[in-house]
């Protein structure tokens, strides 16, 4: 959420709806300008609050839909409606965003958004599951999982939603962002990160290679030998051994490469 002030008025943050509102402009401006999008593209905004963010996404002169859970704010995001600005309020889990879009014609898709932290993983997942061509997506995040989602092999945060995330794009975590630049102040730090469409599919089963993935990672500790118990480890062994890997190595210390060699190899 962003807030903007309104003739000396303060919005008070629901904790229901997990908002914490960011208050510093420089930040705003900077995921603003994160942003690559031109006039005949399209933006969808996630959790515009009371329009910061929005105000500036405006000056690009795209396309731009945001959608809004709490209904309490219509007094100040609807006088951004225009013939380019559209606000839902709408659950984005809930919301038929290919149907909502269908009669724009736009270019290339960019979703932006200060993603509640409880559920920022089902967000993002939701909308990699309604297949819309993104090519692009920027977000605010808690800190902690800004460096998960872009973990390499070998750190303690990388995991199966590190790889689940890079099938579709690269990540990047581009500033880091205080607690003290949101109102209330939240416990952690965020981060904004930024998502780009691969240009080029990984050459792997995809259910395959995420359920691959998923239970390569089930118990981090354990090794991929006994994680992976329920597969023909001989042909596993197999792949390791290419990378000068052996049984007892962990998925953690196994790059995408190697995952993908090991799935195209049961």
């Amino acid at each position: 959420m962003f807030l903007e002030m309104v003739g000396g008025i303060k919005l008070k943050a629901k904790k229901s709806l997990g908002q914490n509102f960011l208050i510093d402009n420089n930040i705003i401006k900077r995921i603003s300008d994160s942003i690559s999008a031109g006039e005949n593209d399209l933006i969808i905004e996630i959790g515009p609050g009371m329009g910061a963010l929005t105000k500036y996404l405006k000056d690009k002169n795209a396309y731009l839909i945001c959608y809004e859970i709490d209904e309490d704010l219509k007094n100040y995001l609807n006088s951004l409606n225009d013939s380019k600005t559209q606000i839902i309020y709408n659950d984005i889990l809930k919301s038929d965003i290919k149907n909502d879009i269908k009669n724009i014609n736009y270019n290339n898709l960019y979703i932006v958004g200060n993603l509640p932290y409880y559920i920022t993983t089902p967000i993002i997942k939701c909308l990699i599951s309604m297949d819309l061509d993104i090519k692009e997506m920027v977000f605010m995040v808690q800190e902690e999982v800004a460096d998960r989602f872009t973990a390499k092999e070998k750190h303690k945060e990388y995991g199966s939603i590190t790889l689940y995330l890079k099938y579709y794009f690269d990540l990047y975590k581009l500033f880091n962002v205080s607690k003290k630049c949101f109102q209330p102040i939240p416990k952690v730090d965020s981060a904004v990160i930024k998502l780009i469409k691969r240009n080029t599919k990984i050459n792997v089963d995809k259910n395959k290679y995420f359920k691959l993935i998923e239970d390569s990672f089930k118990m981090k500790r354990k090794t991929l030998k006994n994680n992976l118990n329920n597969y023909d480890f001989n042909k596993v062994s197999e792949v390791l051994a290419k990378y000068n890997l052996n049984e007892n190595v962990r998925a953690e210390e196994i790059s995408e490469e190697v995952f993908v060699d090991i799935c195209n190899n049961l």
